[in-house]
């Protein structure tokens, strides 16, 4: 088993950043690749990002590219979600994931986090 835990959520304006983290335990971290997603109210939850358990590759969906980057310190066993010039459309519960492989599927997830709250107000 691995425990993820999601924490730096909150409220910003719009234009705002913030920054998520996601501590691990339970099973060796950097053997997981790691990512990010979100769910709002009334929709699907979504790929955010993800990165190589080494990484040295990451990924991103085309509504959040150039804004967020995703990294990880493995020495820490935490992973991060650096956010930048938010927008209201990105409000939502995000929950950190593990899994085996890289994958952008909710499908390919072996572990969640509980979520965080992000909320961007107009």
């Amino acid at each position: 088993q691995v425990q993820l835990v999601e924490s730096g959520g909150g409220l910003v304006q719009a234009g705002g950043s913030l920054r998520l983290s996601c501590a691990a335990s339970g099973r060796t971290f950097w053997s997981f690749a790691m990512g990010w997603f979100r769910q709002a109210p009334g929709k699907e939850r979504e790929f955010v990002a993800a990165i190589s358990g080494s990484g040295g590759n990451t990924y991103y969906s085309d509504s959040v590219k150039g804004r967020f980057t995703i990294s990880r310190d493995n020495a820490k066993n935490t992973m991060y979600l650096q956010m930048n010039s938010l927008k209201p459309e990105d409000t939502a519960v995000y929950y950190c994931a593990a899994s085996t492989i890289v994958t952008m599927r909710s499908s390919g997830i072996n572990y969640w986090g509980q979520g965080t709250q992000v909320t961007v107000s107009s």
